[in-house]
């Protein structure tokens, strides 16, 4: 249901950039969202939070949501909905090249080999930028960079606020970790990014106040694929732990490939099926999805009597 909801959120930028523009759209989705969560936040008091660490929590609103989610909706007025789903895959694999060069968290061969495939698989996506409309390039740039900016929000936030993740990240798993709960983080950043990305909306007002149908879509970016999607998320890692939630991003490219091909008749190409089975397998890789797993020692008798 997750990656179905997430798989969405491209569809209805789709839907509602054209007719808005990229920062109406992000400004509005991400404004929904805050009005969603914060009340939600505050009914299992978890507003003390957002006062205790207002500062990393509005970086993280920044390069978490304000700044990546302008992007994206910029993108999506060239990309088809699948084509910006398969790039949006890269963000655990920036992620966890970020881990490594910012937190000095190892990286084994397996991984590595996982970030070669991965990378691999974009430029297979964006070679000569064959089959993208105009401006695709530009565009397909402008997803890398907001998936970058998922990578540094994810460090970030697991290196202030003690490994709490507002999205999934193979760098932000945060097993037995107690810092600041994700609804505060979730809640917080989006009404730090509400802030920063309406000025510039005021700047910047869609043409004719836009359609019924293109708010609708804001309306449901905001509602389903923000703040609903987030209590879904925290669910799922309440549920299989963290670092199992993160599978849902291998899910998320073809949901939006299918509702893009379903509601805008939008193609799936080859280049977009073998480019985005290349991205998906080193993400597994990357992740620690597949591969070896570490050795664990057989309990001694204590320790099974212990259970």
């Amino acid at each position: 249901m997750l990656a179905a909801v997430w798989g969405g959120s491209f569809l209805f930028m789709r839907v509602a950039a054209p007719a808005l523009g990229p920062l109406p759209v992000a400004a509005g989705r991400v404004a929904v969202a805050a009005v969603m969560l914060v009340p939600f936040l505050a009914l299992r008091g978890g507003l003390g939070a957002l006062r205790e660490k207002a500062a990393p929590i509005a970086v993280v609103g920044f390069v978490n949501s304000a700044f990546p989610f302008a992007l994206i909706a910029y993108a999506t007025l060239s990309l088809t909905a699948g084509f910006a789903a398969i790039l949006n895959a890269t963000s655990p694999l920036w992620g966890g090249l970020l881990a490594h060069l910012w937190l000095r968290e190892k990286l084994g061969p397996v991984r590595v080999a996982g970030l070669a495939v991965g990378f691999a698989g974009v430029v297979i996506l964006v070679w000569g930028k064959a089959g993208l409309p105009a401006g695709g390039g530009l565009a397909a740039a402008a997803m890398l960079v907001a998936t970058f900016s998922y990578g540094i929000a994810a460090n970030y936030t697991k290196r202030r606020l003690a490994g709490t993740s507002p999205l999934p990240s193979p760098a932000s798993r945060g097993e037995g970790s107690p810092g600041t709960s994700p609804l505060a983080v979730a809640a917080g950043s989006q009404v730090a990014a509400a802030l920063m990305l309406l000025p510039f909306a005021l700047l910047a007002p869609p043409a004719r106040g836009g359609t019924p149908g293109a708010w609708a879509a804001v309306l449901a970016l905001g509602v389903l694929c923000t703040g609903f999607a987030y209590t879904l998320y925290f669910r799922l890692i309440q549920n299989v732990g963290p670092a199992r939630a993160i599978a849902v991003t291998f899910l998320v490219p073809p949901f939006a490939a299918a509702w893009g091909w379903l509601f805008l008749g939008e193609p799936v190409t080859g280049r977009m099926v073998v480019g985005g089975l290349v991205v998906l397998g080193g993400t597994a890789l990357a992740t620690g999805l597949v591969g070896p797993r570490p050795r664990v020692a057989a309990p001694g008798p204590t320790a099974a009597g212990a259970r």
